[in-house]
């Protein structure tokens, strides 16, 4: 028996929004999959030869580009971040759909100007991204990692401004920070690990098209 593809699928809004097409493609997963209850964190599927595992969106990347999983699902915010160059995306998804932005106070944000930056201190789950957009710009950005929250950090000192994912605007709202500039518009791609693609091609190949399908 030839052994079995590991497909790695982020947990959350992403996988809610992933499961339809999923189905499409005909890789249901086993019942447990949808029991809250459940302690497994593998899990079989309609389709024999795929296995799929449920991990945090970071860690999805992180599984493809070492190999332990075949391929998965990746949002662009994590393929920027990571950098990983083992990582094959052909298909965008269209899922995930946000950007990633600055954000500061409401009240800054009506006299404030990027363009007179040259120093700043900013909270962010990607200080890569990060840094690298502002560098961009000649402006030194020392960034404090965030995993969760990031609004609270203007509110309580720790910085005045944030790189975070934005989708309504609702939160950000609620705490009286404004969107200021957008880094990356944002969605999900099908990310498959190189190595698997030249030792299982054939099969991945098919799968690659089945999504596709899915998604048009």
């Amino acid at each position: 028996m030839a052994e079995k593809l590991i497909f790695a699928a982020p947990k959350g809004r992403i996988l809610k929004e992933l499961l339809p097409i999923l189905e499409q493609a005909d890789i249901i997963p086993e019942n447990d999959f949808f029991d809250d209850a459940s302690r497994k964190l593998r899990f079989s599927t309609s389709q024999s030869d795929i296995d799929l595992i449920r991990v945090r969106s970071f860690d999805v990347a992180t599984f493809i580009a070492f190999g332990a999983a075949d391929l998965g699902v990746v949002g662009k915010d994590v393929l920027l971040e990571c950098g990983y160059e083992d990582l094959y995306t052909p298909i965008d998804l269209g899922i995930g759909k946000c950007r990633l932005s600055v954000a500061e106070p409401a009240t800054q944000a009506k006299t404030d100007d990027i363009t007179h930056w040259s120093h700043i201190r900013i909270a962010t789950k990607y200080p890569n991204i990060t840094k690298q957009f502002f560098a961009q710009r000649n402006i030194q950005a020392e960034c404090i990692k965030l995993n969760g929250a990031m609004e609270l950090a203007p509110t309580l000192g720790l910085c005045s401004r944030i790189v975070d994912l934005v989708s309504t605007g609702s939160t950000l709202k609620a705490n009286n920070l404004e969107e200021i500039e957008v880094i990356a518009d944002i969605s999900s791609y099908l990310a498959i690990n190189r190595t698997s693609l030249k030792t299982k091609s054939s099969r991945l190949k098919d799968i690659i098209k089945l999504i596709e399908e899915a998604c048009s």
